[in-house]
């Protein structure tokens, strides 16, 4: 079989990364072509996501991929949910909103006193999220001068193709798309004030989306179609889950903790609802039936206050290495908490929900962080287990946090069940191996590109102590 090659865009909350995608004769890898930052930016509206220079940054990335791989055949892009940006006639009317910004409170409040959430529920199947997408709808004054609203993906392949349509798996994300029908909800819509009319058409993934711009495809080197795949990350995360059997869960851990198990049908029980468990749809119409839990962002911004209180970078392996070596027990504390969700002086808030029972070393500090995810992840897999009536037998953890060897051994020690950890690229390999199956290069089944995942990423085990 010959090798075929493909490119793929992801999009993290603090990165992003174009890389090249191979496949074919029992081989699956990716080369990093270009990496960049991604974050919040603070405008006098509010907390925006820097739009203009994350667009470049992609389209400078496929150039270089182009230029590498000559024989790229398509492009797949996958980010965060939730997120938007609005056009009117085709231009973008304004940077996109981050989802921690506060303007959405005052969008709960309302959404609910027209439809409460246990309504909601029965209809879109999500959890409770602040920044659900419906509710950043409802507050924002723009949507009047807008004919389209297209989630942050949707939109780039916009920018690329000049097609305008939303994948299913990330549109399930919005609130707008109904549980079980997967269809735009527009009574709903309707019934929120905000236009339908903004919703655009629904395409799944392997669609093709369209073929780039002329210009676009004189200043990337090669005219190629821009493939949906698992758009929101967590969907082509799922993908490359190796699960070993039909009793897995998995966790697919970078700045959040997405914990949960895939399912065939809903589950929309009062019990469900008021566990926030999630159903957001999957690649091949699965449900990703899930928790969302804070993940290393604790982590994370806890180091990056301390490397700005230092005024020196902080070597995380080495800060791990240390906080495994801590013997005693660490205190706990809820890794949830609404504390913790916006930026800014994370040590200090961790310290206020602990107390007097604050760790005053950086490593036990840091161990207490590591445990408290574990013990919300240990929490969430119990939970996704007696909501589903599925029995688990191991958990498979992908993306970043696979590669923290301490919170894998936390999360096997907190669930007693084995954790297989890997593959860390998991995202951007779900991306590559859904274009590959649109372009007949790839496996038709889920369980088949999934055998392939693991035969060539094998996963580490972490046994329960």
């Amino acid at each position: 079989m010959t090798v075929r090659s493909v490119a793929a865009v992801d999009l993290g909350a603090t990165s992003g990364r174009v890389m090249i995608g191979r496949i074919g004769d029992g081989r699956l890898d990716l080369e990093l072509v270009s990496r960049f930052p991604n974050g919040p930016v603070e405008r006098e509206d509010g907390l925006h996501w820097d739009f203009g220079a994350l667009y470049e940054h992609v389209v400078e990335g496929l150039a270089e991929a182009v230029r590498r791989e000559p024989g790229i055949e398509s492009i797949g892009i996958d980010s965060w949910a939730v997120d938007y940006g609005l056009l009117n006639d085709g231009a973008l009317l304004a940077e996109p909103f981050h989802y921690r910004d506060d303007r959405t409170v005052r969008g709960v409040d309302e959404v609910h006193a027209i439809a409460p959430f246990a309504e909601l529920y029965q209809r879109n199947g999500l959890q409770f999220l602040p920044f659900n997408t419906l509710y950043q709808y409802r507050v924002d004054t723009r949507l009047a001068d807008a004919n389209t609203a297209l989630l942050i993906p949707d939109l780039i392949a916009f920018l690329l193709t000049g097609t305008a349509v939303a994948e299913r798996t990330n549109a399930s994300t919005t609130g707008l798309l109904g549980v079980e029908s997967g269809e735009w909800d527009t009574e709903l819509a309707d019934r929120l004030g905000i236009p339908s009319g903004i919703l655009p058409p629904l395409v799944d993934p392997g669609a093709t989306i369209g073929m780039l711009r002329a210009d676009l495809a004189e200043r990337i080197g090669k005219d190629l179609p821009v493939i949906a795949v698992g758009s929101h990350d967590t969907a082509s995360a799922v993908v490359a889950a190796p699960l070993s059997t039909p009793h897995s869960a998995y966790i697919s851990c970078g700045t959040w903790g997405l914990v949960g198990v895939e399912l065939t049908d809903p589950v929309l029980t009062d019990a469900a609802r008021e566990a926030n468990f999630t159903h957001e749809l999957g690649v091949d119409s699965r449900y990703r039936f899930l928790h969302n839990v804070t993940g290393l962002w604790l982590l994370s911004e806890t180091v990056r206050a301390w490397e700005a209180e230092d005024g020196s970078s902080i070597d995380l392996p080495e800060l791990l290495a240390a906080a495994s070596a801590v013997d005693a027990d660490v205190p706990l504390f809820d890794a949830n908490d609404a504390s913790l969700a916006a930026p800014g002086d994370m040590p200090a808030r961790i310290a206020a929900l602990l107390g007097a029972d604050a760790p005053s070393t950086r490593p036990a500090f840091a161990r207490s962080i590591v445990e408290s995810i574990a013990t919300a992840f240990a929490d969430a897999v119990q939970t996704a287990s007696d909501l589903s009536g599925r029995e688990l037998d191991s958990i498979h953890l992908v993306g970043g946090g696979s590669l923290n060897r301490l919170l894998c051994q936390a999360t096997a020690d907190r669930t007693g069940l084995p954790v297989l950890a890997g593959p860390v690229e998991a995202t951007a390999l779900g991306n590559v191996l859904v274009q590959a199956r649109a372009l007949g290069a790839a496996p038709s089944t889920l369980e088949e590109l999934r055998a392939l995942v693991a035969a060539t990423h094998e996963p580490e085990r972490f046994d329960p102590r």
